[in-house]
């Protein structure tokens, strides 16, 4: 029986995921530079825009970021005078993230981005939001998966 040959690079559903991941970044670019945010920058602000005042952690786990690559880009936005960090007041170990005046400000002017995203992907509505429930799924079954061979067996 003959093997399968090995799928070419344009076959592979992991690289058009990946390179649509990359034409989502430079799509955002110049609307995010208008901005002075970069994409990681910005999701931050989504998640505070819909529910300020996060330890590091929630939203480290809300982006699916290590604390390690959220403290950085956090300390960029403070030290711009976007978002205020203070320590838990019940849990000093934690380090919350308010957003400033100046960082509410911001979301007047990043609202019309979905809008743009929205009319650029050339999707209908249901269209794009078929297309996110499916990628949501997969992240899920992949993630599931991940979790799964991380299980030790009964014979380890």
């Amino acid at each position: 029986m003959a093997e399968k040959p090995m799928p070419t690079i344009d076959q592979m559903l992991c690289f058009a995921v990946y390179s649509a991941g990359h034409a989502f970044t430079r799509f955002y670019k110049p609307r995010l530079d208008a901005l002075d945010l970069t994409y990681p920058q910005y999701l931050v602000f989504l998640v505070l825009w819909e529910r300020d005042d996060l330890t590091v952690k929630a939203l480290g786990d809300r982006l699916f970021l290590d604390s390690g690559t959220i403290t950085p880009l956090v300390k960029r936005l403070e030290a711009r005078g976007l978002v205020a960090r203070k320590r838990d007041e019940d849990d000093e170990r934690q380090v919350r993230i308010r957003l400033t005046d100046a960082g509410r400000a911001l979301k007047a002017k990043a609202e019309a981005i979905p809008l743009a995203v929205a009319k650029g992907t050339g999707l209908s509505l249901e269209g794009a939001e078929a297309l996110r429930l499916e990628l949501l799924a997969l992240r899920e079954r992949l993630d599931g998966v991940e979790h799964d061979q991380r299980r030790p067996t009964a014979s380890t």
